[in-house]
């Protein structure tokens, strides 16, 4: 099953679809996991080494944004169980045209579909503002857990109606 972009106040660009990753996407989101600038800084040892390998996508539901050119847009990665929005980038040209907005709509499509009310999304201190404007809503705060997360990070909650 693939989505396509209708339109989203004339931001979303036309013909992306959004489609099932495949265990040949992976080192195009790595790529796009490592080199993302919301990740500079002080931010930037979370993400030195990850790796998004065939492994992950076989075995969790991983959907990308493909753009007309084959391009890979964004993705996102959807826990069922418990409910947990794990990985979502979307490449840095592309940010601000839709395509993040075109994610969330998949996702809560996706999560409605499996079931789900609602989804956990522990959110990257700098996205916050954007999962709140996608519907989101705050329910606390995860504390830092270092070595591995130095900052408190943003809890949120996305109803899935």
């Amino acid at each position: 099953m693939s989505s396509r972009v209708t339109g989203s106040k004339g931001k979303a660009p036309g013909g992306v679809t959004v489609r099932r990753a495949v265990a040949r996407d992976a080192k195009r989101l790595t790529r796009l996991v490592r080199g993302s600038r919301a990740y500079e800084g002080p931010y930037a040892p979370m993400v030195a080494g990850y790796r998004v390998g065939p492994d992950y996508i076989e075995t969790h539901e991983v959907f990308v944004a493909v753009g007309p050119d084959g391009r890979v847009l964004g993705f996102y990665a959807l826990v069922l169980a418990p409910p947990e929005l794990d990985l979502m980038f979307v490449a840095d040209d592309a940010q601000g045209r839709g395509v993040g907005r075109l994610l969330m709509a998949d996702l809560k499509s996706r999560a409605r579909a499996a079931g789900l009310g609602r989804v956990r999304i522990v959110s990257h201190p700098p996205a916050e503002g954007f999962y709140l404007s996608a519907g989101a809503e705050r329910v606390g705060t995860v504390t830092a857990n270092p070595p591995a997360v130095m900052w408190d990070r943003p809890e949120l909650e996305l109803p899935t109606d």
